[in-house]
């Protein structure tokens, strides 16, 4: 396919109840890199985070205001997968992870995708870990 203006997600939007808390979180157990953080006034920030070391779509954290938003915190994909978070050495990041606490759902397990697990971030959205069989 010749696409001469082609369109890449640059961002997904995540709500969070706390922007200072995410940022930690995402920051010191996911080794996020926090790339931007602007005070927008009342209460709002622009907050950009991408995992350290890639290129590509980033996270922009929200505060839930509203009572909807209050509502999907943690349900951002119902009760499914939200984001998929990939590992170059899978067994290294778990277990980094889970010395800070994140919440797996299950063992690691073999797919013929790779080696996968389901953890939660700190408002209890599902993330799988996944190092795929074979990396890009």
């Amino acid at each position: 396919m010749n696409n001469p203006n082609p369109c890449t997600i640059s961002s997904v939007t995540l709500l969070v109840e706390d922007y200072d808390a995410a940022i930690a979180f995402f920051t010191q157990v996911l080794r996020f890199e926090l790339l931007e953080d602007q005070d927008l006034g009342n209460g709002a920030r622009w907050v950009r985070l991408i995992p350290s070391g890639t290129e590509g779509t980033a996270l922009v954290l929200t505060k839930a205001t509203s009572a909807a938003q209050r509502t999907a915190l943690g349900k951002q994909a119902g009760d499914g997968v939200f984001a998929i978070l990939h590992s170059r050495n899978f067994t290294a990041d778990y277990e980094y992870m889970r010395t800070r606490g994140v919440e797996f759902d299950e063992p690691p397990r073999q797919e013929p995708y790779g080696t996968v697990a389901i953890f939660r971030d700190l408002c209890g959205n599902k993330w799988d870990l996944i190092e795929p069989a074979t990396l890009p």
